[in-house]
């Protein structure tokens, strides 16, 4: 055909078409194994609403356990894995008075073994300070969760710390019924 010849590549023409088709269906099959979903870590907004990815808890584990110290251990974690990571309790140590079961905060102590305080009724459980309690601690206070923790300990810090217990009630969250149950439980 007459004009046709033009387009013809050749057989030498038709196999450099033939690489190039090749090499264009190897970078176009990459790039769509490139764009796969992959898994990222999720990052954890604190209370304050700021993000940062946590990949693991630090929390210290005293008292009667075979290796006390900081141990490391992966978000979601109980009390017992804590025990277990310092080494598990020494003979005879009674846990029946810990909630193995609850979840780990960040930072937070886990004390084993360790008796009450002198003078210190066992069957009453000690006041949280307002002033020194970590999220953690704050946050094992009824009708407290980890935000109104935070709240608690953004109001001390804006404040310079609370001077009675009644200045609860100026922290953002906390009505008549929740500083009714608060108002034995904490101290300043």
């Amino acid at each position: 055909m007459p004009g046709l010849s033009a387009f013809d590549p050749g057989h030498r023409g038709a196999k450099v078409l033939a690489i190039v088709a090749a090499v264009v269906v190897a970078v176009v099959a990459f790039l769509a194994w490139r764009s796969e979903p992959r898994e990222e870590p999720v990052p954890v907004v604190s209370a304050s609403g700021s993000a940062a990815a946590v990949m693991e808890l630090v929390v210290a584990v005293s008292g009667q356990v075979q290796r006390p110290g900081l141990v490391r251990l992966p978000p979601g974690s109980r009390v017992a894995d804590a025990i277990q990571a310092a080494g598990g309790p020494l003979p005879g140590v009674d846990l029946s008075t810990i909630n193995l079961a609850r979840k780990l905060n960040d930072g937070e102590l886990i004390a084993v073994g360790v008796p009450p305080a002198a003078g210190a009724d066992p069957a009453v459980p000690a006041k949280v300070n307002l002033n020194t309690a970590s999220l953690a601690e704050l946050d094992t206070l009824p009708g407290v969760g980890p935000v109104l923790a935070q709240r608690i300990i953004d109001h001390r810090t804006k404040r310079g710390g609370f001077r009675s217990v009644e200045e609860l009630r100026q922290v953002d969250g906390i009505g008549e019924e929740t500083f009714g149950r608060l108002k034995d439980l904490v101290t300043v």
